[in-house]
């Protein structure tokens, strides 16, 4: 129960690594908020977490709002709503992000556009609102959504998704420096495939891409969402008090 009576912000909650994340702070006490755009996604978190606390009262919960990471208007309601309602925000988690894929003179510029401004604009938004949050309140911790692919790997077909995650982790170190001082904590974390469906190619099942894996990752598998969950935990902890700046990177020594 390491974040019990602690408020929590997930964006991206709706599927993936963020609903399990979200789940994760919730099952260790937590009061957690999961935004994005689609609301039947976010309420299926809700409902997930909802089960869970059934079993387990002393779990915390989860609510949902929508909001897109890409309106500084539509970041700075989401964090005045939590503020509002919880009084504080003390952990935000910026996973949300989209992918497109294509080589650099064949990307259509639009979905080049729209990659580095929900990745990378909305990470800058979402800090430029939740830090001031912090602040007020006494301090907090952030963990920004990087990813192997970016300051760490680069892939053929990749480069918008690569220039915006090499471009979240500047960010994130950036404002690491900028805001310890006054009590926010900033650090990013750079998974590699994990079990969610980005992972998976078209028309791949999990069992083709178990065998694609093998000879891919040294470790010989994708990481499990318990496993991203358990290190973006860490990193929000008092367990990880020391750690600043710094970006995790998660990919079973694919970058190694």
């Amino acid at each position: 129960m390491r974040f019990h009576d602690k408020v929590v912000l997930v964006t991206g909650g709706g599927s993936g690594i963020g609903r399990a994340v979200a789940l994760g702070f919730a099952r260790e006490g937590a009061q957690v908020v999961v935004s994005g755009r689609g609301r039947e996604a976010l309420e299926q978190t809700v409902k997930l977490a909802d089960a869970n606390a059934d079993a387990d009262t002393d779990g915390g919960r989860i609510a949902a709002l929508t909001a897109d990471v890409t309106d500084s208007a539509s970041v700075a309601a989401l964090v005045g709503e939590i503020v509002g309602r919880y009084g504080r925000l003390d952990v935000a988690v910026n996973n949300a992000g989209v992918l497109a894929t294509g080589k650099v003179a064949d990307q259509p510029e639009d979905d080049f556009a729209r990659v580095l401004d929900v990745n990378l604009t909305g990470v800058f938004l979402s800090m430029k609102h939740e830090i001031p949050a912090m602040v007020a309140g006494g301090g907090g911790v952030i963990v920004n959504f990087s990813s192997q692919i970016g300051a760490h790997k680069r892939l053929p077909g990749f480069g918008a998704y690569a220039a915006s995650k090499a471009a979240v982790t500047a960010l994130t170190r950036t404002a690491a420096l900028e805001y310890i001082g006054q009590g926010v904590r900033i650090n990013a974390f750079s998974p590699g495939s994990h079990d969610t469906s980005m992972s998976m190619r078209p028309g791949e099942t999990e069992a083709d891409r178990a065998e694609r894996v093998k000879g891919q990752v040294p470790a010989g598998r994708v990481g499990s969402l318990d496993e991203a969950t358990g290190t973006v935990l860490w990193l929000a902890s008092a367990d990880a008090g020391y750690v600043v700046g710094a970006d995790i990177v998660a990919d079973g020594g694919s970058t190694a």
